[in-house]
């Protein structure tokens, strides 16, 4: 998996099932911080301060990174939430990710092997129908180039995912320019070859 570029919610999602008259509702969201993550399941726990639990689990980081995770069974027997919906996640095939799982106790006892199916299904109902975007992480460079090479410049830059965001005319012409981490080498390979090394590019600042 490129820990540079992965899938991550596009936005919120939630789910919805019935089991022997419990009902599970699954709120997922885009969670790119450890905090977020904490804020979202707080806002869920809120909206839904009635039900009998609000288990949760999230996963900061790419896809099965576990630097960065945390659950809670929130009142169910131990083991028998978060962490089954913890791995779950995990083996998602998507970062940056916070699950809440809501119960509304429906007077059926599952028991300790079908809580753990139960908050697995919510997990992974929500992932089979979860809209997904691309988390692409970005840098920033400024480049310098003289005025005979800027038609060329601008030619090459959709190819390497660029945005221009700025540009400034004196003796030479200067542009900040944010693109994706993975096309950098490329295209500084490529102004070199354009400019035939005529050309200063110099490294702003990136994401995280």
């Amino acid at each position: 998996m490129d820990e540079k570029r992965y899938p991550i919610p596009a936005g919120l999602h939630r789910v919805e099932q019935d089991i022997q008259k419990s009902r599970f509702i699954t709120t997922a969201a885009h969670a790119p911080t450890v905090e977020e993550a904490k804020a979202f399941i707080a806002r869920v726990r809120e909206e839904f301060a009635d039900a009998t639990h609000n288990c949760w689990a999230f996963v900061v980081g790419p896809p099965g990174s576990t630097a960065q995770v945390g659950m809670s069974d929130d009142g169910e027997p131990h083991g028998t939430a978060g962490r089954p919906m913890l791995t779950a996640l995990l083996h998602g095939g998507v970062g940056d990710v916070a699950m809440v799982v809501t119960r509304y106790f429906g007077g059926t006892l599952l028991g300790k092997g079908g809580l753990v199916r139960a908050y697995t299904a919510g997990v992974q109902q929500a992932l089979e129908s979860l809209p997904t975007t691309e988390r692409v992480r970005k840098t920033r460079l400024a480049v310098e180039v003289e005025y005979t090479h800027v038609d060329g410049l601008r030619r090459l830059l959709p190819s390497y995912e660029v945005q221009v965001l700025a540009e400034e005319y004196s003796a030479t012409v200067g542009y900040r320019l944010e693109l994706p981490v993975t096309q950098v080498e490329a295209l500084r390979t490529a102004l070199n070859d354009l400019t035939l090394g005529q050309v200063l590019v110099e490294p702003l600042d990136s994401d995280d």
